[in-house]
């Protein structure tokens, strides 16, 4: 079985830290920052940071019109964070100009669960993910005020859905590239593979 190419979102947020936890999981990644390095890959990682920022700088870097083209062609994507704002079809709270990708047919709110010192750590139980609970580090994170029906939440914490699946695009709220545990990434490398 070949590793299939995947590729992280290189604008801005945690890069170094998934590329390292795809590869943990049994993909090639790459850095992406370029339209033509978006076509070669097979999937795509939208990482955290700042949801706004990077909405601005795919915007500046003309990746937002192929990202997507990229996504609502089918092709599999995973947000942590700010990557599930990305990922959102629309957002409760955007800041002015803010735009998505769009593909899961929720809507999220920014910074839910407080600000920066308010950051904490939490089990999260996923569906999908095998071997008990995965652990969640949310930093300023989202959390999802509804999701539509063609999206399944995975994940909830304090009532509120973290983790989101629609076919083949993964979301969560938290950040699981900073803790060493590779299992979110391994379900996102399966699903790259299941396209083929």
């Amino acid at each position: 079985m070949t590793a299939p190419l995947i590729g992280v979102l290189a604008l801005q947020g945690d890069v170094r830290e998934h590329l390292a936890a795809l590869a943990a999981a049994g993909a090639r990644a790459v850095p992406v920052r370029r339209p033509e390095e978006l076509a070669e890959v097979s999937g795509l990682v939208i990482p955290g940071g700042e949801s706004t920022t990077i909405s601005k700088l795919a915007t500046a870097f003309g990746l937002l019109e192929p990202l997507r083209a990229r996504v609502h062609g089918g092709m599999p994507a995973y947000g942590s964070c700010a990557g599930m704002i990305m990922l959102a079809d629309k957002i409760l709270d955007p800041r002015s100009g803010q735009e998505t990708i769009g593909g899961i047919d929720m809507i999220v709110r920014r910074n839910a669960f407080g600000r920066q010192n308010e950051s904490f750590e939490a089990e999260v139980e996923v569906a999908g993910v095998t071997g008990g609970p995965v652990p969640g580090v949310f930093i300023r994170a989202p959390w999802v005020e509804s999701v539509g029906a063609a999206a399944e939440p995975l994940a909830t914490y304090d009532g509120h859905p973290v983790a989101v699946r629609q076919g083949r695009l993964l979301a969560t709220a938290f950040h699981p590239e900073l803790t060493g545990d590779h299992r979110v990434h391994r379900l996102f490398t399966e699903m790259v593979l299941a396209v083929g």
